[in-house]
């Protein structure tokens, strides 16, 4: 069972702030009075101040926005759609596939490495020439998964959280069965799974200590989560890369819930290998391409298991043997969706003009206010909260606990105009993504789950048969 960490007092009698000259979000330090500066987090009028401090807030009219009053606090699972993404789109359509027709592919053929870079250098802290923009995150997760155990022959062990996305923990598993290999789970959430090892967590946090109990000269591979898909808890990238290295093995980080919403430093922190999806804090839409990390002094070690012609050297003289490339193409199997590369490029060019040290500031200031808010509001009527108070530990979203979570989270949607997630068992997300939502958006959905559950008319709710929460 995740824990719930210790409630924080509210600071009601901090000075009120308003006004963009009064105080500017980016200059803000991480710190957990980051609310109080501006007033009490229960006043409406704090979030109107943060508002209008906040430097990034004319992004948000750079968004398709048909419902004002729609609080869209789901932004972790689906992003919304960025205005210049129609545009790039019906350019690349009329434009370019329309007039040049094949001929496009002159310039279209490094269309995943083009927007690898933009994306790398955007949200990832990698230089040039080592992030590819292709396929899904899936599809990307078992090459790099299965490169890195083949490079290092001999060890017999694969390691895995339980609380780890389900794509990536099925993927390992039939990677592990299929070649014969140990499967080690680290039982974080107290679900188990193959190999399930107890270990100590809290919110699911996975640490260098608990981790190395459990490293050997036997293991080939980790792979975790740079940001916790249910908790929001984020743990130390860098200690782990180096700590998992020191034992001779590889890390495969899965960053899709981290990347756009936290600053990464991938080049800086040292590490070998990532992948992640664009459709959530990127804004690059629903089944938009993923991407894949492979550090530059790791990229002649590692073969993929799918030999594609993109990754042949010679890719156009189609000869009867494989001889991959000696970058980044190495790891690409075929050709790039050239439509969802534009989408991708769209959204991280706004994602780079704004800044990734503004936009993680804004993310820990939403979940602040979320988190004061849970306090005030939500302890009271039984939740719990199952993130790290701590903004260094968690990512932009935030994670309640209720026994009613399914019912209210769907209450939330139908009676409230309300959008957040629910997560089996009991959990709800609530995101804060920081270029297209305010803090009034996370005041006043919070305050309508509030009256939702405090009047007991979630209750009314009957289960819509949809799969999908």
């Amino acid at each position: 069972r995740i824990s719930q960490a210790p409630a924080a007092s509210l600071n009601t009698e901090a000075p009120r702030f308003s006004g963009a000259a009064a105080f500017n979000v980016e200059r803000l330090a991480l710190s957990t009075n980051l609310i109080s500066a501006f007033g009490n987090a229960t006043d409406r009028a704090t979030a109107i101040a943060l508002d209008n401090a906040d430097s990034l807030a004319k992004y948000k009219s750079q968004f398709h926005i048909n419902d004002p009053d729609l609080c869209y606090l789901d932004g972790n699972s689906l992003g919304r759609l960025p205005k210049a993404t129609i545009q790039a789109v019906n350019d690349f359509l009329t434009g370019e596939w329309g007039n040049e027709l094949v001929d496009g592919w002159a310039h279209w053929i490094d269309e995943a490495q083009a927007a690898g870079n933009l994306l790398g250098r955007a949200t990832l802290g990698a230089a040039e020439g080592q992030t590819l923009v292709q396929d899904t995150t899936s599809v990307n997760f078992y090459q790099l998964c299965v490169a890195a155990i083949k490079a290092r022959p001999g060890r017999k062990t694969v390691i895995i959280d339980a609380s780890n996305f389900p794509t990536d923990r099925y993927i390992l598993a039939g990677i592990a069965e299929s070649m014969g290999l140990n499967l080690v789970t680290l039982n974080n959430d107290g679900s188990g799974g193959p190999g399930a090892v107890d270990i100590e967590s809290d919110c699911e946090m996975i640490t260098a200590s608990e981790l190395e109990k459990h490293l050997s000269d036997d293991v080939a591979l980790v792979t975790l989560q740079v940001i916790h898909y249910r908790s929001g808890s984020r743990p130390d990238v860098k200690g782990i890369t180096d700590l998992v290295r020191s034992y001779g093995g590889l890390v495969v980080w899965d960053a899709s819930h981290a990347g756009g919403a936290i600053e990464l430093k991938f080049d800086e922190w040292g590490v070998d290998l990532a992948v992640g999806c664009t459709y959530k804090y990127g804004n690059s839409g629903p089944g938009a391409p993923a991407w894949l990390y492979v550090s530059k002094r790791l990229q002649t070690q590692l073969n993929a298991p799918i030999q594609g012609w993109f990754a042949n050297d010679k890719q156009f003289e189609m000869g009867p043997f494989f001889e991959p490339a000696e970058h980044i193409r190495r790891f690409q199997i075929a050709s790039p969706s050239i439509i969802g590369a534009r989408m991708v490029q769209a959204s991280y060019r706004m994602i780079e003009e704004a800044g990734m040290p503004a936009i993680a500031r804004k993310a820990a200031m939403g979940t602040e206010l979320l988190i004061a808010l849970f306090d005030a509001w939500l302890a009271p009527l039984g939740f719990t909260l199952m993130t790290p108070r701590d903004p260094e530990q968690r990512g932009g979203h935030i994670t309640v606990g209720h026994p009613d979570a399914k019912k209210i989270a769907s209450a939330m949607r139908s009676m409230t105009n309300t959008i957040p997630d629910y997560r089996t068992p009991d959990s709800i997300r609530l995101a804060m993504a920081p270029l297209p939502t305010s803090f009034v958006e996370i005041w006043d959905g919070l305050d309508r789950m509030r009256d939702l559950v405090e009047s007991k008319r979630y209750q009314e709710i009957e289960d819509n048969g949809s799969r999908v929460t």
